[in-house]
């Protein structure tokens, strides 16, 4: 998608395509500043100065005067992990004049290898300002035919190999080809803050990104197995909270030992409730860890009988656990689906490094699929699971994410 800049074309910007933040109403406006907000701090590490201007259901995104265009492509990279945006378009800015933009299309596609194999083209125009003086089938034709006389292009506007699209705006006309796909959703922020029960598995970061793109800001809570185990699950969750970051930025992680408590559960007798009774005292340590930080959900990454702790009967047993809501975005995906999530947001690779998990620690050979609520609660008695949750909660230690 790099391009030489050149008189014809002018300017490099960004197009950024909104998606349902347009449905909302009388505050869009509040989900459009905050997509903004987020849109400037993805970029902050590049060091420019981008000005964002709002179109109907667009936002354009001006770079500095002179930007190059590997620059510029990098630029619509990072922006695809800023949820609430469908589309991103590297283009360019040209004068609102029939010659300019025709000229414009011509030189866009001079250095495609797909245009020198003879690719067959269509033009898309669209005009948000209807006083320019084509309508939108006659800029079809006047660019069309200017690429097919430069060219020599079949027309096909069923299924071309690629499109040249033109936008005609208020004070300048875009034109570009290829767009990058963006994560959809709502922007990060809009719908308050929670906490994700963070393993080194695969479900819990796919959960995180899911809770992320209806518009949560999350931050992620690790279970550690110290002193039974290694550090390697600390490690995990850390690349794994990296890598999600850039879906929202300022991320923060807490890490619990929780080795010792998962030893107490068992001298007090879980048994075969071993696993149900760990993480129900997991939820208490993150409702605690929730209260101090403001969040007012939990997430996790459980999905309806997947393993022995997630059948129907142990779900509501782990729901009566604590008082906030837990959300669990994965429930009715099965493993391939989400996998398969895994694998697009680049999370799959780190999880599937070997490590020593906390939950691995003091398994029962049979595990209780029908966990009683009351027997979970004897349990808990006899160690004081409030005040454990509590001492849990005052001995987490954060990891502060690298730039």
């Amino acid at each position: 998608m790099s391009l030489a800049i050149t008189s014809a074309l002018g300017e490099p910007c960004v197009l950024l395509k909104l998606g349902e933040v347009v449905l909302k109403g009388k505050n869009r406006e509040l989900f459009e500043r905050r997509l903004q907000g987020n849109i400037k701090t993805a970029l902050r590490e590049f060091g420019l100065k981008v000005d964002i201007r709002r179109r109907h259901g667009v936002f354009v995104l001006y770079l500095p005067e002179g930007t190059d265009p590997a620059t510029a492509d990098a630029v619509a990279r990072r922006v695809t992990d800023v949820m609430g945006l469908v589309w991103v378009h590297r283009a360019w800015r040209v004068p609102k004049e029939p010659d300019a933009v025709t000229k414009a299309a011509v030189e866009l596609l001079a250095d495609r290898e797909d245009v020198r194999r003879g690719a067959s083209f269509a033009v898309r125009s669209r005009r948000r300002d209807k006083r320019f003086p084509l309508r939108s089938n006659e800029i079809d034709r006047l660019v069309g035919a200017a690429i097919v006389d430069t060219y020599g292009l079949p027309v096909n506007l069923s299924a071309p190999d690629l499109t040249v699209y033109i936008e005609v705006d208020r004070d300048e006309v875009f034109v570009f080809t290829d767009g990058l796909p963006g994560q959809g959703g709502l922007p990060v922020g809009m719908s308050g803050r929670a906490l994700v029960l963070m393993s080194g598995g695969i479900d819990s970061p796919v959960a995180a990104y899911r809770m992320m793109r209806r518009g949560l800001r999350v931050d992620f809570l690790h279970f550690s197995g110290i002193p039974f185990t290694g550090s390697e699950s600390i490690y995990k969750a850390y690349a794994l909270v990296r890598r999600l970051d850039r879906f929202q930025g300022g991320s923060r992680l807490w890490v619990v030992p929780f080795g010792k408590a998962q030893q107490s559960l068992k001298a007090s007798g879980a048994d075969r409730l071993q696993v149900v009774a760990q993480r129900r005292l997991m939820l208490k340590t993150a409702e605690e860890m929730a209260h101090r930080i403001n969040a007012a959900a939990l997430i996790t990454g459980d999905s309806l009988g997947q393993v022995s702790s997630q059948t129907l009967a142990n779900i509501t047993a782990l729901d009566d656990a604590v008082d906030l809501p837990i959300l669990r975005p994965l429930i009715g995906m099965d493993k391939t689906e989400i996998m398969a999530e895994a694998r697009r947001i680049g999370t799959l690779e780190i999880s599937e490094l070997p490590d020593e998990d906390c939950c691995t620690l003091l398994t029962p050979r049979r595990a209780e699929t029908r966990a009683k609520i009351e027997d979970l609660r004897q349990i808990e008695r006899r160690l004081d699971a409030e005040e454990l949750a509590v001492r849990l909660a005052d001995s987490v230690q954060e990891y502060k994410l690298e730039d």
